[in-house]
């Protein structure tokens, strides 16, 4: 699931620095005022102050003051010796601190009506959702100073910068350098607002897009779900097919009959009205509907899914004036938010899913089904130890052992200990986290002061907490226990985190897979888990390229209309599915890839997913070497206070290797031999 820290990566994930308007200050100012503060000075740091004062000087509108105001702002809010640095960095540190914090919380209680479970939400909750109180707070801290006092002072290094010198830099300098990357650009309040607004509006309209499987018939009219069930797209319809992997009554025409339903979802071809509505009941098979046994024509919901997306880039493309050496959200989201250019992450993805071994893991999962494969086993799930267990049986633990939030939040302490923490780390970690039931798939939301907690939300049935919740929550728990760790136990607040979302989910992955052993099952980690990893790299990889694909399409075409985007959409998935996926799943032209409802409420986000895979292989691997289950908690509590390096640093400090998928090919080589 998504993993939400949203105030601190969309305040500090940015890195290029912008000039936004003609140069109010020239270069001349610039070297009178740097030279005259080195001769008055010989602790100064010319080479530093160069580059802070250019920096400002970048930024400074003529609002801001003339010539002679920047080279006295300059002058004297300039910090002279390494003791007046360090001084002004943990002042501006507790002030981030708190007012990113206080922000945080602001937007977690604002939105808790259309997030968490319970009521229906009315129109105001939607509105309040979207309101950002906060939407003015970075023009101010340029208004009076205090963000060009920073810039002076802590000045931007570029990735390649970063990457080319990190190795050398004490904890201290890179404290310094990500404080250098927190105002590297001047957007208008207005756009901000426009940004949150269409988040907003996405992630509402996925958190309420449930299909009534009870409702849905085949094509002789029979009924193949529980009437109960209620299926979040795309989450819960993945994990349901995922689900009749197991020996289960109508398995495989379960699983036709869902890979119907995401087809429609992806047409804009499903009836509308059947979209979190259990009024009506529908064939997915002929797309034919009834309501109380009469057959009814609905409208189809048409593009409502794409109008979504193409409100995300409007608002983006509005903000790429103010980004003149990152000038498109493609290049904020990959440079800058990943920190890995965009041609490394397609090149790593295509390395693995054009792979010989692809064919050869394919050709094994053909022999355990005893069939053909079909398109939606990109989601074969036979490889864990849990599909020999009906998840019936599991959903029945599960609800006993979870009635409630509080009831899950009751027994992390224990989980904890059970993967070999310390007690008093267990409860500490605990301590921090708060779980909630959600109205959505559910996420985990990070505090960003230290006087927070982090927020876990999973769904959460009237009956208790199923084991789809629960292996979600699993995963979620993973999120929390990273967002303490590397916020409760960094030595800088502009540390905290990690290096991009990939690394919290190659965190929560571990942990989810871990989800049975935390039931008291035998689970282990072996050659099945490997292949499990591996397989669901190929599909989550194709998906990634798809959304990524799709924003290049619309920086291709920015006046594309919402069929338009739909059309592109769905060739895209065709494309990259007949290249990769056809020869080994067959059906061409399946447009299976762009069901994923991350395209619509979370722009780029899923290239994180693949990449936190191949990083949590990674990791495993680096794990197997430590025997004690407290050796490998105590690894995993040094690996998560490294914080906010640049992923190749902080791969290199964790387990001594860059970012790579050879590991994982070479390991599916010895398997299948």
């Amino acid at each position: 699931m998504k993993r939400i820290k949203l105030i601190l990566l969309a305040v500090m994930g940015m890195m290029s620095v912008c000039n936004i308007n003609a140069k109010t200050i020239s270069d001349g100012v610039v070297t009178d005022v740097v030279a005259e503060i080195s001769a008055a000075n010989e602790k100064v740091d010319s080479e530093l102050l160069q580059r802070g004062a250019s920096q400002v000087a970048m930024l400074w509108q003529d609002s801001d003051g003339s010539a002679e105001d920047f080279a006295k702002f300059v002058k004297e809010n300039y910090a002279p010796s390494a003791e007046a640095r360090h001084e002004l960095f943990g002042k501006l540190s507790k002030a981030y601190e708190v007012l990113l914090g206080t922000q945080n919380q602001v937007a977690i209680e604002l939105s808790l009506p259309t997030i968490l479970a319970g009521p229906e939400p009315t129109n105001i909750d939607y509105i309040m959702s979207a309101f950002n109180p906060y939407s003015h707070l970075w023009n101010d801290l340029y208004e009076n100073k205090v963000a060009f006092i920073t810039i002076l002072n802590f000045p931007n290094y570029t990735l390649a910068e970063k990457n080319a010198f990190g190795g050398a830099w004490s904890r201290d300098q890179w404290a310094y350098a990500r404080m250098g990357d927190m105002f590297t650009s001047r957007v208008p309040a207005e756009l901000n607002k426009e940004t949150a607004q269409a988040n907003a509006d996405a992630e509402n309209y996925i958190a309420s897009y449930n299909i009534v499987m009870g409702n849905l018939v085949d094509k002789n009219g029979d009924k193949l779900f529980p009437e109960n069930m209620v299926l979040l797209s795309h989450w819960n319809l993945r994990d349901e097919i995922k689900s009749n992997y197991a020996n289960l009554p109508n398995a495989l025409d379960k699983q036709e009959m869902i890979y119907r339903v995401m087809e429609h979802i992806i047409a804009g071809t499903i009836p509308q009205e059947v979209i979190n509505n259990a009024a009506y009941e529908w064939a997915p098979s002929t797309n034919r509907t009834w309501k109380n046994g009469v057959e009814v024509k609905l409208d189809a919901e048409n593009t409502r899914r794409y109008e979504r997306i193409l409100a995300h880039f409007k608002a983006m493309k509005k903000v790429d004036s103010y980004e003149p050496q990152r000038p498109t959200g493609i290049a904020r989201n990959f440079e800058g938010g990943m920190e890995i250019a965009p041609d490394e992450i397609e090149a790593l993805f295509v390395n693995l899913i054009s792979s010989p071994q692809v064919k050869k893991v394919g050709g094994l999962i053909k022999k355990q089904l005893g069939r053909d494969l079909r398109p939606y086993d990109i989601w074969y799930d036979g490889f864990k130890s849990r599909s020999t267990i009906s998840e019936d049986d599991l959903t029945a633990q599960t609800r006993q052992k979870y009635p409630t939030p509080e009831a899950f939040e009751r027994d992390m302490a224990r989980m904890l200990i059970d993967l070999g923490f310390a007690q008093s780390d267990a409860d500490f970690i605990a301590g921090k986290i708060k779980v909630e039931g959600a109205r959505g798939s559910g996420h985990a939301w990070g505090a960003v002061g230290r006087w927070e907690r982090s927020l876990l939300r999973t769904r959460i049935g009237n009956e208790g907490m199923d084991y789809k919740g629960y292996n979600i929550a699993v995963h979620e728990f993973g999120h929390n226990v990273e967002q303490t760790i590397d916020l409760y136990h960094i030595d800088n607040f502009t540390m905290a985190g990690v290096p991009n979302t990939g690394f919290t989910e190659a965190l929560a992955f571990v942990f989810q897979k871990r989800d049975l052993k935390l039931l008291g099952y035998d689970q282990q980690i072996d050659d099945n888990t490997t292949l499990d990893i591996f397989w669901g790299l190929y599909e989550i990889m194709g998906v990634s390229l798809v959304d990524m694909k799709v924003w290049q399409w619309l920086y291709a075409n920015p006046n594309a209309t919402a069929i338009q985007l739909r059309d592109a959409t769905i060739a895209i998935a065709k494309e990259v599915w007949n290249k990769y996926y056809q020869p080994i799943l067959g059906e061409k032209d399946s447009p299976i890839l762009a069901v994923y409802s991350h395209m619509v409420n979370a722009p780029m986000y899923l290239p994180n997913y693949p990449l936190g895979h191949i990083i949590e292989f990674q990791l495993e691997e680096h794990f197997a070497k430590f025997i004690g289950k407290k050796d490998f908690a105590n690894e995993l509590m040094r690996i998560y206070k490294l914080g906010r390096l640049t992923p190749n640093h902080w791969m290199q400090q964790a387990v001594g290797a860059t970012i790579s998928t050879t590991p994982i090919l070479n390991a599916i080589d010895k398997i299948v031999k």
